[in-house]
This record gives C-alpha cells, structure tokens and sequence, in this order.
C-alpha cells in the first residue's frame, strides 16, 4: 500500500550501474557471472561526486574476487598441447620471406585481371565450339560492348573478324578467338608511340585532366620514369584551383628528390612561365606543369588552360613540346568524351590512362583507337611508384586474352 511513494533510485544509480558492468566485463572478461552477484545490491547515491567512489569500490572488490592467483610452473613441465583449431604455420611459411619481384608484363596481366575475367569468360561462350554464323557475330558484339569498347570500334572489330573469317576459310569458332585478337591489335597498334624527350632541351610537358582521374600522381610517377632514364626534372605546381594541389606535388617532389616551382598566389600561367625560366637557368632535362582540373564542359576554366599554353609559348617559342591528357579508365565511353573536348582545346600529343588495374572497362582503349587516335604513352595499373610504364600493344592484348 501506498508504494507508490516509495524513494526511487536517482538516474544517477542506473547510470553507475551500466558503467560498473561495461568496465568490469572488459577487466575481467574470463569470468562475467563474479561480476553479476557482486553487482545485485543496490547503490544509493545521491549527487555525481560520489559516483567515482562508489565505482572504484565495485571495480576493485570483482577485480580481486576473480583474478586468478598465479602458480609457478616448474621448469620440466612440458609445454601445453596445441589446440586442434589452433593455427600452424607450414615449415615454408614459418620464416618470413622475401615477395618476388614480378615483371612489368606479369604486373599488367594482373591490372587487367579484372577486365580480363569479364571478357574472357563472355568470350569462351562465344568461342566455345560449334559453326560460324549470324548468332554467334550477335553474341560477339553483345560481348565487346560490355567490355566497353564502343559502338565504332565494335562494329569495325566484328566487320574486320568477317573479312579474316572469309579470307581464311575459317568455319569453327574456336578459330575466331585468334582472328578477333589479330583484329584488336592492328586497332590499338597505331597508339603505341614512344615519348621521345631528346629533342629538345628542356622538354617541356604540360599535364592535363579531370579532376580525380590520377593527373598529379601520374606527374610523380612520370618524375620518377625520367630520372629512370637519368634526365633531370622540374615540376610546376600550376593546379592554383584544387586545395592542396601544390602541397601534394611538393611531397613528390621530395619522394623523387625533384625541385617544384610553386607560388603560394598566383595563377597556373605565371607558375608555368616561372618554371620554363627557371629550367633553361639551371640546364633541366625535363619540365612538367601540373594545371588544374576541370570538366569539358567547364568552359570558361577550359579557356584557362588555353592561357597556359600561350604562357609557356612566350617562355619558349617551340614549346609545349608534349601536351598530355591523364584518363581514368574507371570513367569508361566518358574517356572518350574528355579526349575529344580537351583535343579540340589544346590538340593533345599524348594520353595516360591509369588505374587498369581497379576497371573491368580495359576496352575503352579500343575506342579511343577508332574514334580519337591520339598516342597512348602510359598506363597505370597500380598505386605503386613504378606502375606507370609505356604502352605497349602487345603487352596489353596478351594480358587480356591470356
């Protein structure tokens, strides 16, 4: 009668509670049951300055009650068995070793593994067995667009595989496999052009891109590939717009010991005159100039660009000696989109197109074959210093259907 009146524990209490438990099951994890009967009486408390005590207390007397007292193990006792689910490292794993080193072509082949898997196995369907005819042409082209290749190099790729078919008199199509690949690489051959850095000095190389597509890196990287070849670097910090543009390509500028033209204000054009200055002063081999990203379609920051370009002329009438798109692969047909736009704006020498390794859209090389053929320099297919190497056509069509 009348409990409704009785005295209820203040918040406080339940509070402490909670934090009693919580404590004492990471304390003492081995053993919860101590800690729930030592826990049943209540606690009254009546204001916050008590809470400390009054947890200290509950944390030491379950802390004394369930640690176990150790007891000294003689010497000859032998050691515990293993469990039967425990881990045992084989004999050859048992010692740290050494990775192998893995060659530039086995690297590819495992950047590409990805577009590789995709187009494979869509292609052993189709190369599967049986006749040559229209249905298995139908399942072939369904099978290079959705590796990305495009509507245009598709229907060039499908119209050339029907010439070697017919020319060759092939009727299986387990023959088609080496036709459709004899195709693809007369397509993407004509890309394979070398940079070539020797003619002049210095060499002036004007770096541009979307943002995020890899352009800053890529430029560390590139860094590292000259002075590979002995030639000297200097790097322009010209991407003014992104935040913390300058700052990244300072800290690989000092990964690859490489000097960085950098202006705290100012804009990409004046950073890059400063920079072609600067190298004809000291006797550089090789200047690249960062600028910022920006969208095709961002068309005043495309005129921006352009105004880097006339800088770096008035620096050096013969330059800019290499004008170079960095592409995402992970972008797909939208790679073709940006060489197209940036072509247009400053009619590009050459093209980067990194992460390979991270698409299963390796195709889009095809399409830029067909539809925009500017020289494929380098591909990346990995975050480390050294995955940036030069296109090879081989290379990469052996990596695909291997």
């Amino acid at each position: 009668m009348f409990s409704f009146f009785k005295k209820k524990k203040p918040p406080e209490a339940e509070i402490v509670a909670e934090v009693v438990t919580e404590v004492v099951a990471d304390v003492v994890p081995a053993a919860p049951a101590a800690p729930t009967a030592l826990l049943d009486s209540p606690i009254e408390l009546h204001s916050p300055a008590e809470i400390a005590p009054e947890i200290v207390a509950k944390v030491a007397t379950v802390v004394e009650a369930t640690t176990p007292v150790p007891v000294p193990v003689a010497p000859t006792v032998a050691a515990e068995a293993p469990r039967a689910d425990a881990f045992v490292p084989p004999s050859d794993l048992a010692q740290p070793q050494e990775r192998p080193k893995l060659s530039w072509t086995e690297r590819l082949k495992m950047g590409l593994a990805k577009t590789r898997d995709k187009l494979g196995k869509s292609l052993a369907s189709v190369f599967g067995g049986g006749q040559i005819d229209e249905e298995l042409y139908e399942e072939l082209e369904t099978v290079l667009l959705t590796a990305d290749m495009g509507v245009d190099a598709t229907q060039h790729l499908l119209k050339d595989v029907r010439e070697r078919v017919s020319l060759k008199g092939l009727k299986d199509s387990g023959e088609l496999k080496d036709a459709l690949k004899s195709s693809l690489t007369d397509l993407i051959q004509p890309l394979e052009i070398p940079l070539d850095v020797s003619g002049h000095k210095p060499f002036i190389l004007m770096v541009a891109g979307v943002n995020g597509a890899g352009k800053t890196t890529s430029i560390g990287k590139l860094a590292k590939y000259f002075q590979s070849q002995n030639l000297s670097v200097l790097l322009a910090a010209g991407d003014t717009f992104r935040a913390a543009a300058r700052e990244q390509l300072v800290v690989w500028g000092e990964r690859n010991g490489v000097q960085v033209i950098a202006q705290a204000s100012g804009d990409a054009a004046a950073v890059a005159f400063d920079a072609v200055n600067a190298a004809k002063a000291r006797g550089i081999d090789v200047v690249i100039v960062d600028t910022a990203g920006r969208l095709p379609t961002q068309l005043h920051l495309m005129e921006e660009i352009k105004k880097v370009k006339r800088v770096v002329q008035k620096a050096d009438p013969t330059g800019p000696h290499e004008i170079m798109l960095v592409l995402d692969a992970n972008t797909g047909q939208n790679a073709l989109a940006q060489v197209k736009s940036f072509d247009d704006a400053l009619g590009l020498t050459g093209l980067v197109l990194t992460k390979l390794d991270g698409t299963a859209k390796g195709g889009v090389i095809a399409a830029i074959a067909k539809n925009r053929p500017v020289p494929l320099r380098f591909v990346g297919v990995g975050e480390s210093i050294d995955d940036l190497r030069p296109f090879a056509a081989k290379d990469y069509i052996d990596a695909l259907f291997e």
